[in-house]
């Protein structure tokens, strides 16, 4: 991956030099100012990842990918597709098309590594968008807690730092009586 900027230790011009790499085929334009060297497979020219194109997109700062697939893995009753990959960040927030593909990008907060139970706050404060009733999923993780699925203590961890009032509110009934 390559920004414009990266080319300058090889011409005066970086901006003409990206032009001609792309041209002769050596670089694929992914966005304004951003390029990849494709991979080659038997198949065909193998894309970035998005884990690569985004660290290369936001500069390095840290990024969560989040969204009804990892929502939909939870088994909390989530089923949402969405036509972007949700991106939380540090650095910027809007929708980008990079290498075809699309991603909406929030400066939210989140964890380093985030946990399920992370994803289950996040699957909750978006809960309409993922076409989901909270009271729902919010019965189907006590269900998981019960099971031993989610972890009780990082889960009322996680509402405490992430959750918004809304979503604490609901919950706190619930984490009464599970984390005693």
């Amino acid at each position: 991956m390559y920004r414009t900027r990266d080319l300058a230790r090889w011409s005066t011009n970086p901006t003409r030099l990206a032009k001609r790499l792309v041209d002769n085929g050596t670089l694929e334009r992914l966005a304004h100012g951003l390029y990849s060297r494709p991979g080659r497979s038997r198949f065909g020219p193998v894309p970035p990842s998005d884990e690569e194109l985004l660290r290369s997109f936001l500069g390095g700062s840290p990024f969560v990918v989040t969204g009804p697939e990892r929502w939909n893995a939870l088994g909390l009753g989530s089923t949402a597709m969405y036509a972007h990959t949700l991106v939380y960040n540090t650095k910027r927030s809007g929708t980008f098309r990079l290498g075809g593909r699309s991603f909406r990008l929030r400066r939210v907060a989140f964890p380093k590594r985030p946990p399920k139970e992370w994803f289950v706050v996040d699957l909750l404060q978006h809960a309409t968008e993922a076409g989901v009733s909270r009271r729902e999923v919010s019965a189907a993780a006590g269900r998981a807690v019960a099971s031993g699925r989610l972890d009780a203590t990082r889960l009322r961890s996680m509402i405490d730092r992430y959750a918004t009032r809304a979503v604490q509110e609901l919950l706190e009934p619930f984490l009464a009586v599970v984390v005693a």
